[in-house]
């Protein structure tokens, strides 16, 4: 199968699926699935080890504070709003702790491209979800309850009154960075229960896996998933996540979720 349509590879990942593509031998001339399977495996495992390094340091680092705060923050910095770095995520912990502009300027100064307004009002939303929303003292340490706590912080998500900039990224990255906070419970997971991110990277990759006839259907929503909120595509694209795992074991839905960011990303650093 021809790569027309695809993006240019930039990381080795991309750059393998690249060359899948081209000796085809799968579905509809696309590349065989098994490969791509172990593809997403070797990436994703990669990938998660250094971010189970990355939120156990941080933990570690903030003993004694409010867990969920911490892993807020820590999503804010992988949804590439704001570097990853210990005083932001103590200055944001510190922020949604108690509201307050001495370390809401101090974690907006850790802004990217984007500059600091998707901190501020992340932030501000996350803030006013924190006061509403009843989460457990500690981080769930099964499946179930964590998918429960996350049921709870979408209610208010769900309604007009949902806070800006808080999208399908904010309603779900927290709990992603949870399962990292706990690598046994997060290497059990083969549902999507908590749903993860769906959109920026993840999209893109779906997109791709698509075009090469290696999903029956399109992935939802777009890859701007910061402010629009469309919660059919949170489903949609967990769904086609969890299709993706069947048919190997040894693997779990955050190992393909990472190893999809990675096939999916324009970040060179990824290289």
């Amino acid at each position: 199968m021809k790569t027309a349509g695809l993006p240019s590879p930039i990381n080795q990942c991309q750059r393998d699926f690249h060359k899948l593509c081209e000796l085809g031998g799968g579905p509809g001339g696309g590349p065989p699935r098994g490969k791509v399977q172990d593809l997403l495996d070797n990436a994703g495992k990669d990938l998660n080890h250094f971010a189970y390094e990355e939120v156990a340091e941080h933990f570690a680092q903030l003993p004694g504070r409010n867990p969920w705060h911490i892993c807020f923050a820590i999503g804010l910095s992988w949804g590439h709003l704001a570097k990853f770095d210990i005083t932001f995520t103590e200055a944001a912990v510190n922020v949604l702790e108690h509201w307050n502009g001495t370390d809401l300027h101090t974690a907006c100064t850790f802004h990217l491209e984007r500059g600091a307004e998707p901190i501020h009002f992340s932030l501000s939303g996350a803030y006013q979800l924190f006061q509403k929303v009843k989460l457990p003292e500690a981080l769930p340490d099964n499946l179930k309850t964590l998918g429960r706590a996350q049921e709870r912080w979408m209610t208010p998500i769900l309604s007009p009154e949902r806070p800006r900039y808080i999208g399908s990224w904010n309603a779900t990255a927290m709990f992603m960075v949870a399962l990292f906070a706990q690598p046994n419970l997060a290497a059990t997971m083969v549902e999507p229960t908590p749903m993860l991110p769906p959109g920026g990277p993840i999209y893109g990759a779906l997109k791709m896996l698509r075009k090469v006839n290696m999903l029956t259907r399109d992935p939802a929503g777009s890859e701007l998933d910061d402010q629009a909120f469309e919660p059919g595509a949170i489903y949609e694209n967990n769904a086609l996540m969890q299709d993706l795992l069947r048919g190997r074991s040894g693997w779990s839905l955050l190992d393909v979720h990472s190893g999809l960011y990675t096939l999916g990303s324009r970040n060179h650093s990824l290289t």
